[in-house]
Protein backbone atom coordinates (compact mmCIF):
# COMPACT_ATOMS: atom_id res chain seq x y z
CA UNK A 1 0.00 0.00 0.00
CA UNK A 2 2.78 2.38 0.91
CA UNK A 3 4.49 1.54 -2.39
CA UNK A 4 1.37 2.48 -4.38
CA UNK A 5 1.12 5.78 -2.53
CA UNK A 6 4.74 6.63 -3.29
CA UNK A 7 4.18 5.79 -6.98
CA UNK A 8 1.10 8.04 -7.07
CA UNK A 9 3.01 10.83 -5.33
CA UNK A 10 5.83 10.52 -7.87
CA UNK A 11 3.38 10.61 -10.79
CA UNK A 12 1.60 13.63 -9.31
CA UNK A 13 4.94 15.37 -8.83
CA UNK A 14 5.97 14.70 -12.43
CA UNK A 15 2.59 15.90 -13.71
CA UNK A 16 2.80 19.16 -11.75
CA UNK A 17 6.40 19.67 -12.91
CA UNK A 18 5.27 19.18 -16.51
CA UNK A 19 2.42 21.70 -16.10
CA UNK A 20 4.72 24.24 -14.46
CA UNK A 21 7.34 23.80 -17.18
CA UNK A 22 4.69 24.17 -19.88
CA UNK A 23 3.58 27.52 -18.41
CA UNK A 24 7.18 28.75 -18.32
CA UNK A 25 7.87 27.51 -21.86
CA UNK A 26 4.91 29.46 -23.23
CA UNK A 27 6.84 32.66 -22.54
CA UNK A 28 9.92 31.26 -24.30
CA UNK A 29 7.86 30.12 -27.31
CA UNK A 30 6.17 33.53 -27.57
CA UNK A 31 9.51 35.34 -27.56
CA UNK A 32 11.01 32.88 -30.06
CA UNK A 33 8.04 33.19 -32.42
CA UNK A 34 8.13 36.99 -32.37
CA UNK A 35 11.90 36.99 -32.88
CA UNK A 36 11.69 34.65 -35.88
CA UNK A 37 8.96 36.79 -37.49
CA UNK A 38 11.08 39.90 -36.86
CA UNK A 39 14.19 38.63 -38.68
CA UNK A 40 13.34 40.16 -42.11
CA UNK A 41 13.15 43.73 -40.80
CA UNK A 42 16.21 43.18 -38.59
CA UNK A 43 18.20 42.05 -41.63
CA UNK A 44 17.13 45.13 -43.59
CA UNK A 45 17.72 47.61 -40.75
CA UNK A 46 20.12 47.56 -37.85
CA UNK A 47 18.64 47.38 -34.34
CA UNK A 48 20.05 50.84 -33.61
CA UNK A 49 18.19 52.30 -36.61
CA UNK A 50 14.95 50.72 -35.47
CA UNK A 51 15.16 51.50 -31.75
CA UNK A 52 16.74 54.97 -31.85
CA UNK A 53 15.14 56.51 -34.93
CA UNK A 54 11.74 58.17 -35.02
CA UNK A 55 11.40 57.95 -38.79
CA UNK A 56 8.38 55.75 -39.48
CA UNK A 57 7.68 55.49 -43.21
CA UNK A 58 6.84 51.92 -44.28
CA UNK A 59 6.59 52.89 -47.97
CA UNK A 60 10.25 53.97 -47.83
CA UNK A 61 11.29 50.98 -45.75
CA UNK A 62 11.92 53.13 -42.64
CA UNK A 63 10.72 51.55 -39.40
CA UNK A 64 12.08 53.69 -36.57
CA UNK A 65 10.17 52.89 -33.38
CA UNK A 66 11.51 55.49 -30.98
CA UNK A 67 8.29 57.54 -31.14
CA UNK A 68 6.19 54.49 -30.28
CA UNK A 69 8.48 53.40 -27.45
CA UNK A 70 8.43 56.96 -26.07
CA UNK A 71 4.63 57.02 -26.32
CA UNK A 72 4.40 53.74 -24.39
CA UNK A 73 6.72 55.00 -21.65
CA UNK A 74 4.93 58.36 -21.43
CA UNK A 75 1.44 56.86 -21.13
CA UNK A 76 2.39 54.13 -18.68
CA UNK A 77 4.64 56.35 -16.56
CA UNK A 78 2.10 59.16 -16.26
CA UNK A 79 -0.71 56.74 -15.49
CA UNK A 80 1.48 55.27 -12.72
CA UNK A 81 1.98 58.76 -11.23
CA UNK A 82 -1.79 59.22 -11.22
CA UNK A 83 -2.86 55.73 -10.13
CA UNK A 84 -0.32 54.81 -7.44
CA UNK A 85 -1.03 57.52 -4.83
CA UNK A 86 -4.80 57.46 -5.44
CA UNK A 87 -4.91 53.66 -5.16
CA UNK A 88 -2.72 53.62 -2.04
CA UNK A 89 -4.73 56.24 -0.14
CA UNK A 90 -8.01 54.64 -1.25
CA UNK A 91 -6.81 51.27 0.06
CA UNK A 92 -5.69 52.83 3.36
CA UNK A 93 -9.06 54.52 3.81
CA UNK A 94 -11.10 51.41 2.95
CA UNK A 95 -8.92 49.19 5.12
CA UNK A 96 -8.38 51.39 8.19
CA UNK A 97 -10.92 54.22 8.31
CA UNK A 98 -14.06 53.36 6.35
CA UNK A 99 -17.12 51.99 8.19
CA UNK A 100 -18.03 48.39 7.48
CA UNK A 101 -21.09 49.28 5.39
CA UNK A 102 -18.94 51.36 3.04
CA UNK A 103 -16.44 48.52 2.65
CA UNK A 104 -19.24 46.14 1.71
CA UNK A 105 -20.60 48.58 -0.86
CA UNK A 106 -17.22 49.46 -2.38
CA UNK A 107 -16.16 45.87 -3.10
CA UNK A 108 -18.91 45.12 -5.68
CA UNK A 109 -18.28 48.50 -7.33
CA UNK A 110 -14.58 47.70 -7.74
CA UNK A 111 -15.44 44.26 -9.10
CA UNK A 112 -17.69 45.86 -11.69
CA UNK A 113 -15.03 48.43 -12.55
CA UNK A 114 -12.45 45.69 -13.05
CA UNK A 115 -14.78 43.79 -15.37
CA UNK A 116 -15.75 46.66 -17.69
CA UNK A 117 -14.40 46.08 -21.25
CA UNK A 118 -11.59 48.38 -22.27
CA UNK A 119 -13.57 49.72 -25.24
CA UNK A 120 -16.13 51.12 -22.78
CA UNK A 121 -13.33 52.95 -20.98
CA UNK A 122 -12.24 54.25 -24.38
CA UNK A 123 -15.71 55.61 -25.16
CA UNK A 124 -15.86 57.20 -21.69
CA UNK A 125 -12.48 58.77 -22.38
CA UNK A 126 -13.69 60.24 -25.68
CA UNK A 127 -16.90 61.62 -24.16
CA UNK A 128 -15.53 62.94 -20.85
CA UNK A 129 -11.72 63.02 -20.60
CA UNK A 130 -10.87 64.32 -24.08
CA UNK A 131 -13.20 67.39 -23.77
CA UNK A 132 -11.91 67.97 -20.24
CA UNK A 133 -8.31 68.07 -21.47
CA UNK A 134 -9.19 70.18 -24.52
CA UNK A 135 -11.48 72.73 -22.87
CA UNK A 136 -10.17 72.96 -19.29
CA UNK A 137 -6.70 71.55 -18.67
CA UNK A 138 -4.90 72.71 -21.83
CA UNK A 139 -6.28 76.31 -21.71
CA UNK A 140 -5.33 76.50 -18.03
CA UNK A 141 -1.68 75.99 -19.04
CA UNK A 142 -2.01 78.26 -22.08
CA UNK A 143 -1.51 75.39 -24.53
CA UNK A 144 -3.66 74.23 -27.41
CA UNK A 145 -4.56 70.55 -27.44
CA UNK A 146 -7.14 68.56 -29.37
CA UNK A 147 -7.74 66.58 -26.18
CA UNK A 148 -6.49 63.35 -27.74
CA UNK A 149 -3.25 63.23 -25.83
CA UNK A 150 -0.87 61.40 -23.54
CA UNK A 151 -2.70 62.90 -20.55
CA UNK A 152 -6.11 61.65 -21.68
CA UNK A 153 -4.74 58.15 -22.29
CA UNK A 154 -2.97 58.17 -18.91
CA UNK A 155 -6.12 59.17 -17.02
CA UNK A 156 -8.16 56.44 -18.71
CA UNK A 157 -5.43 53.88 -18.08
CA UNK A 158 -5.10 54.92 -14.43
CA UNK A 159 -8.84 54.44 -13.88
CA UNK A 160 -8.59 50.99 -15.47
CA UNK A 161 -5.91 49.78 -13.05
CA UNK A 162 -7.46 51.32 -9.92
CA UNK A 163 -9.53 48.27 -8.91
CA UNK A 164 -6.67 45.77 -9.34
CA UNK A 165 -4.21 47.76 -7.25
CA UNK A 166 -6.76 48.78 -4.59
CA UNK A 167 -8.14 45.29 -4.04
CA UNK A 168 -4.73 43.62 -3.78
CA UNK A 169 -3.41 46.36 -1.49
CA UNK A 170 -6.43 45.96 0.82
CA UNK A 171 -5.79 42.21 1.00
CA UNK A 172 -2.15 42.91 1.88
CA UNK A 173 -3.24 45.25 4.70
CA UNK A 174 -5.68 42.64 6.02
CA UNK A 175 -2.91 40.02 6.10
CA UNK A 176 -0.90 42.07 8.62
CA UNK A 177 -1.55 40.85 12.19
CA UNK A 178 -3.77 43.11 14.23
CA UNK A 179 -1.38 42.74 17.18
CA UNK A 180 1.09 45.05 15.42
CA UNK A 181 -1.52 47.80 15.21
CA UNK A 182 -2.55 47.26 18.84
CA UNK A 183 1.07 47.35 20.05
CA UNK A 184 1.73 50.61 18.22
CA UNK A 185 -1.44 52.25 19.55
CA UNK A 186 -0.72 51.05 23.08
CA UNK A 187 2.64 52.84 22.96
CA UNK A 188 0.87 56.14 22.32
CA UNK A 189 1.11 56.36 18.53
CA UNK A 190 -1.78 57.93 16.67
CA UNK A 191 -3.66 55.97 14.05
CA UNK A 192 -1.91 57.77 11.21
CA UNK A 193 1.50 57.21 12.81
CA UNK A 194 0.64 53.51 13.13
CA UNK A 195 -0.31 53.36 9.46
CA UNK A 196 2.78 55.27 8.33
CA UNK A 197 5.40 53.65 10.54
CA UNK A 198 4.04 50.12 10.99
CA UNK A 199 1.43 49.22 8.39
CA UNK A 200 3.09 50.72 5.31
CA UNK A 201 6.55 49.41 6.20
CA UNK A 202 5.24 45.92 6.77
CA UNK A 203 3.06 45.99 3.64
CA UNK A 204 5.61 47.60 1.29
CA UNK A 205 6.52 44.41 -0.64
CA UNK A 206 2.85 43.61 -1.16
CA UNK A 207 2.09 47.17 -2.27
CA UNK A 208 4.87 46.99 -4.85
CA UNK A 209 3.58 43.61 -6.06
CA UNK A 210 0.07 45.05 -6.42
CA UNK A 211 1.37 47.92 -8.55
CA UNK A 212 3.44 45.52 -10.66
CA UNK A 213 0.36 43.43 -11.41
CA UNK A 214 -1.66 46.52 -12.27
CA UNK A 215 0.88 48.07 -14.59
CA UNK A 216 1.86 44.82 -16.26
CA UNK A 217 -1.65 45.00 -17.64
CA UNK A 218 -1.33 48.72 -18.36
CA UNK A 219 1.73 48.26 -20.60
CA UNK A 220 -0.22 46.14 -23.07
CA UNK A 221 -3.59 47.89 -22.90
CA UNK A 222 -4.72 48.54 -26.46
CA UNK A 223 -8.24 49.62 -27.23
CA UNK A 224 -8.83 52.33 -24.62
CA UNK A 225 -5.42 53.91 -25.22
CA UNK A 226 -5.81 53.68 -29.00
CA UNK A 227 -9.10 55.61 -28.82
CA UNK A 228 -7.83 58.63 -26.86
CA UNK A 229 -4.03 58.90 -27.32
CA UNK A 230 -4.13 60.73 -30.67
CA UNK A 231 -2.02 58.17 -32.57
CA UNK A 232 0.46 60.55 -34.16
CA UNK A 233 3.86 58.90 -34.83
CA UNK A 234 5.98 61.61 -33.25
CA UNK A 235 7.92 61.79 -29.98
CA UNK A 236 5.70 63.55 -27.39
CA UNK A 237 7.32 66.36 -25.44
CA UNK A 238 4.55 67.05 -22.91
CA UNK A 239 1.50 65.25 -21.51
CA UNK A 240 -0.73 67.42 -23.71
CA UNK A 241 0.89 66.15 -26.92
CA UNK A 242 -0.60 63.27 -28.86
CA UNK A 243 1.17 59.93 -28.55
CA UNK A 244 1.25 56.58 -30.30
CA UNK A 245 2.03 53.69 -27.93
CA UNK A 246 3.23 50.33 -29.25
CA UNK A 247 -0.04 48.44 -28.52
CA UNK A 248 -2.01 51.03 -30.51
CA UNK A 249 0.45 50.73 -33.41
CA UNK A 250 -0.01 46.96 -33.58
CA UNK A 251 -3.80 47.07 -33.19
CA UNK A 252 -4.21 49.87 -35.73
CA UNK A 253 -2.11 48.40 -38.50
CA UNK A 254 -1.95 44.63 -38.25
CA UNK A 255 -4.04 43.15 -41.03
CA UNK A 256 -3.88 46.32 -43.11
CA UNK A 257 -1.23 47.36 -45.61
CA UNK A 258 0.64 44.09 -45.03
CA UNK A 259 1.35 43.92 -48.75
CA UNK A 260 4.08 46.51 -48.08
CA UNK A 261 7.43 44.70 -47.80
CA UNK A 262 8.63 44.16 -44.21
CA UNK A 263 5.51 45.79 -42.73
CA UNK A 264 4.28 42.64 -40.96
CA UNK A 265 7.81 41.91 -39.76
CA UNK A 266 8.09 45.44 -38.34
CA UNK A 267 4.83 44.99 -36.43
CA UNK A 268 6.06 41.67 -35.04
CA UNK A 269 9.22 43.45 -33.94
CA UNK A 270 7.07 46.10 -32.25
CA UNK A 271 5.28 43.30 -30.38
CA UNK A 272 8.66 41.82 -29.39
CA UNK A 273 9.86 45.21 -28.10
CA UNK A 274 6.69 45.58 -26.03
CA UNK A 275 7.14 42.02 -24.75
CA UNK A 276 10.71 42.80 -23.66
CA UNK A 277 9.68 46.07 -21.99
CA UNK A 278 7.11 44.21 -19.87
CA UNK A 279 9.65 41.51 -18.95
CA UNK A 280 12.27 44.12 -17.99
CA UNK A 281 9.69 45.96 -15.88
CA UNK A 282 8.78 42.76 -14.05
CA UNK A 283 12.43 41.77 -13.51
CA UNK A 284 13.23 45.21 -12.12
CA UNK A 285 10.23 44.99 -9.81
CA UNK A 286 11.32 41.54 -8.63
CA UNK A 287 14.80 42.89 -7.91
CA UNK A 288 13.36 45.78 -5.88
CA UNK A 289 11.13 43.37 -3.96
CA UNK A 290 14.05 41.07 -3.17
CA UNK A 291 16.14 44.02 -1.91
CA UNK A 292 13.27 45.17 0.32
CA UNK A 293 12.80 41.65 1.71
CA UNK A 294 16.52 41.38 2.43
CA UNK A 295 16.48 44.65 4.36
CA UNK A 296 13.38 43.57 6.27
CA UNK A 297 15.10 40.30 7.21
Amino acid sequence: MAGKRSIRDARAGRLMFFMTSACALIVVFMAAGLLIKSFPVLRANSPAQILFSDSWSPLKGEFGMLAFIAGTVWVTGLSALIAMPVSLFSAIYLSEYAPSWLRKISRPFMDVLAGIPSVVFGVWGILIIVPLVRDCIAPFFGVYSSGYSILAASIVLAVMVFPIIIQITIEVFHSIPGELRDASLSLGATKWQTIKLVLLRKALPGIIAANVLGFSRAFGETMAVLMVAGNIPAIPHSPLDAGYPLPALIANNYGEMLSIPLYDSALMLAALVLFLIVIMFNLLSRYILSRINLRAA
